[in-house]
């Protein structure tokens, strides 16, 4: 018998392999979302160092016995650019923009967390306490997602399609209120595998009507393609938490539903 893992699992690889492709055809990750501080030394040889890293993680991630140990790689490694972050955060505690940046990337590590309780054969106890990690981690980032849309009401909606009814506003204080919706529902449990399923619906959304239009108009810029490399990151993170929501549901102290569908060999 083999088996097939889930698809946010798989995904979250490709999309880890993704960002560091990037990384080396433009020798530097993707800007803003991406920093690496700039404090620390050797910062051409890190970031070469970092993306060979990720490279090597996210295919390994697809393959079951170095399926653990790839996801943690990837958590520690995004940890290097959320101190980036956290450096702007110290510097300017009052903008929202900058805890944004650590939200952004947090969410991609809790995708990490939520891709360990999916890894074909994980079993320890620790499983289900990691995947309500990952579910309220998100759920967190979630919030602040919301906020920034709301706050920066102006600047998301410059985002959103001009041919969209009824007015780029609308949809910037609706995406920012799915947002909040989706974050207090994996928060508190409630709908939250009907949540982790809105938003990865959402991010596709985003990558098909912001990202994907400004890739095909300048397909030549970092700026376009790391949009695109970071929404594919966060529907690969929303995926994996609604993949392991549904296995370790709130309400259960084991899973909910088989983690992979026997197929027989052929």
């Amino acid at each position: 018998m083999r088996t097939i893992p889930a698809i946010g699992l798989r995904l979250y690889g490709i999309a880890t392999v993704a960002s560091a492709v990037l990384a080396f055809v433009f020798a530097g990750f993707a800007q803003p979302w991406q920093p690496i501080p700039d404090a620390l030394p050797a910062h051409a040889p890190l970031t070469l160092a970092l993306a060979s890293s990720l490279l090597f993680a996210g295919a390994a991630l697809q393959w079951q016995r170095a399926g653990r140990a790839a996801a943690t790689a990837i958590a520690f490694l995004t940890l290097i650019f959320v101190s980036g972050w956290i450096f702007r955060v110290i510097a300017m505690p009052t903008v929202l923009g900058t805890w944004l940046g650590v939200a952004e990337q947090g969410a991609i590590i809790f995708g990490a967390l939520a891709c360990l309780t999916l890894v074909p054969g994980s079993t320890s106890a620790r499983i289900p306490r990691l995947a309500t990690l990952a579910r309220v981690g998100f759920g967190l980032c979630c919030l602040v997602f919301g906020a920034a849309h709301i706050v920066y009401v102006k600047e998301t909606a410059e985002m959103v399609p001009g041919w969209l009814p009824p007015n780029a506003a609308f949809w910037a204080y609706a995406t920012g209120a799915g947002h909040i919706l989706a974050g207090l529902a994996l928060l508190s449990g409630i709908q939250s595998l009907l949540a982790a399923r809105l938003l990865t619906a959402m991010f596709v959304g985003f990558g098909l009507l912001v990202w994907l239009p400004r890739l095909v108009a300048a397909p030549d810029t970092q700026f376009a393609w790391g949009g695109n490399v970071i929404n594919l990151l966060l529907i690969a993170s929303a995926w994996a938490v609604a993949d392991s929501t549904a296995r370790f549901s709130p309400d259960r102290k084991t899973s909910a539903a088989p983690l992979v569908t026997p197929v027989a060999s052929s």
